[in-house]
């Protein structure tokens, strides 16, 4: 396995040819999931003027305790038009504007209500249940850096420091062809030899889920003017990921194709299980993926190679797959290669268990849908043993 790159090799090879995507601007409300090209910067104070933390009444410190007069009532909103005179008290609702003279505010259940006149019978600490203005953040503040993903959090954070645009890189355009003679469409009845079609399903819910704009392209048999007319046509976007048809067999067309219509190869075969087949190219701005044709084999490859490569073209700057610590609920074979075993997270008290599936044969699909994360066995001899620490990713 000397000769083939590692998967950490493979994944910089991919990201060396990735230039990130034209800048566009979008409104905030439309930005959920989007990656900031460039830092977004508040154009306001926040909160933009001193409010009250607590429905409840402001005074001056001074003043209490005793019972006092309430000299005006302030709703967010609309704040008072004049300041808070020795000897009297404001009611105040959560969020209004505290009024000059006030230098704290006592919650609604501190306080005996008689009428007009409220008591108070202990005393604040100075600007207790005040929020300062600029006490989040100042005006000009960065809220968000460039390279991060815009969550419901920052988006929020965002709209509440006035920002009503941002600047985002474009969607990928992916173009997802699966190839083989043997495929039919789900729903349709099997001939002999056939089998139901469902990488295309699953490459395409991947591509959506790393924030892309997808078209499926028809999959195609085993003739080679047919890869060539679908593969010319995929080379028009931003991204071409093609399922099957890369190993060495004569029906084999994907690579060759490929090579014909002046796609460069960077890469064919890495050193990993399952997903060695699994080939990268470029041809212009176009990135060319060519995964292996079994499911599982296809899935994986995707996730170690074709999303990084997606998110490093929408600006992310962490594009690469992230590896958790977990306990491995029960031993793992090590081999000669670099190994991903799908598995299942389960909470425990000191870490959490990482539970590996039975079947892990790159054609058992079907068992994956029970997995929700990947196992990282590094190659070598000997087992992972229960109970040990293991990196683990979470599926998407």
């Amino acid at each position: 396995m000397a000769d083939l790159p590692t998967v950490a090799e493979a994944q910089q090879l991919v990201l060396g040819r990735v230039r990130p995507l034209p800048v566009e601007r979008i409104p905030v409300a439309e930005a959920a999931g989007r990656c900031l090209a460039e830092a977004a910067c508040a154009r306001t104070d926040l909160p933009p003027f001193a409010s009250s933390a607590m429905d409840g009444y402001a005074v001056r410190v001074a003043d209490l305790p005793g019972t006092l007069p309430v000299g005006f009532r302030i709703a967010a909103g609309v704040p008072s038009l004049r300041r808070l005179e020795p000897g009297e008290v404001m009611a105040i609702s959560t969020g209004g504007v505290v009024p000059e003279g006030c230098d704290a505010v006592v919650p609604i259940e501190h306080v005996v209500e008689s009428g007009d006149t409220v008591t108070f019978d202990r005393v604040p600490a100075p600007q207790a249940n005040i929020r300062d203005r600029g006490g989040d953040l100042r005006d000009g503040d960065e809220v968000v850096p460039a390279g991060v993903r815009l969550t419901p959090a920052r988006l929020g954070a965002l709209a509440a420091a006035g920002i009503g645009e941002v600047a985002v890189h474009r969607r990928p355009r992916v173009a997802i062809l699966t190839t083989g003679t043997e495929l039919v469409s789900p729903g349709s009845p099997l001939g002999p030899g056939q089998v139901y079609e469902a990488n295309g399903t699953i490459l395409a819910a991947q591509a959506v889920a790393a924030g892309c704009e997808v078209v499926r392209l028809p999959a195609v048999a085993d003739n080679e003017a047919a890869h060539r007319a679908s593969i010319e046509q995929g080379l028009a976007y931003d991204v071409l990921v093609t399922s099957g048809g890369v190993s060495v067999g004569p029906h084999d067309l994907v690579r060759r194709v490929e090579a014909d219509l002046g796609v460069e190869e960077v890469f064919w075969r890495v050193a990993v299980r399952p997903g060695k087949p699994v080939a990268f190219g470029v041809r212009g701005e176009t990135l060319v993926f060519g995964l292996p044709g079994n499911p599982v084999s296809s899935l994986v490859s995707f996730e170690l190679f074709v999303r990084p490569a997606l998110l490093a073209l929408q600006g992310f700057s962490q594009p690469l797959p992230c590896f958790e610590p977990g306990r491995l609920a029960r031993s793992l074979r090590r081999g000669p290669r670099d190994e991903l075993v799908r598995a299942r997270i389960r909470p425990a008290e000191a870490a959490l268990l990482i539970e590996p599936l039975t079947g892990q044969e790159s054609h058992m699909i079907a068992r994956s849908a029970e997995a929700d994360a990947l196992v990282w066995v590094p190659s070598g001899e000997g087992e992972l043993p229960a109970g040990s620490t293991a990196g683990f990713y979470r599926l998407p």
